[in-house]
């Protein structure tokens, strides 16, 4: 990845920050967002979130859907890019994964122990 896309994403992922944080009520749920990689054509960024509770992660990527009109343009505001890339949310399955493999390996103790 070249430096000027690294750059792009730590400047995408304060703002888009920034902008969930003052803009976006998600009500008792806890939005994170954990990476974002961009193109390099600088078409999309996909933007990877972490949802806590994780299971009103729906309900927080149909709120994030509803006011992606009001992000993307607050970001292309923020911006001094020529062309802003499009975003796109996704939920982060990382934590998922790793609950799982917590889960496993605790599984796998109560055998060791029987």
């Amino acid at each position: 990845m070249s430096q000027r896309i690294q750059r792009v994403n730590q400047l995408i992922k304060e703002q888009i920050g920034q902008l969930l944080l003052k803009e976006i009520d998600f009500g008792s749920i806890l939005v994170t967002i954990t990476e974002v990689a961009t193109a390099a054509d600088l078409s999309q960024t996909k933007i990877k979130i972490s949802i806590m509770p994780t299971e009103k992660g729906e309900q927080a990527l149909r709120i994030l859907k509803k006011n992606i009109f009001q992000l993307q343009q607050g970001l292309n505001e923020k911006l001094t890019m020529k062309t802003v890339p499009k975003i796109i949310f996704e939920i982060d399955q990382a934590e998922v994964k790793s609950k799982r493999i917590e889960e496993i390996l605790g599984d796998l103790e109560k055998i060791k122990k029987d």
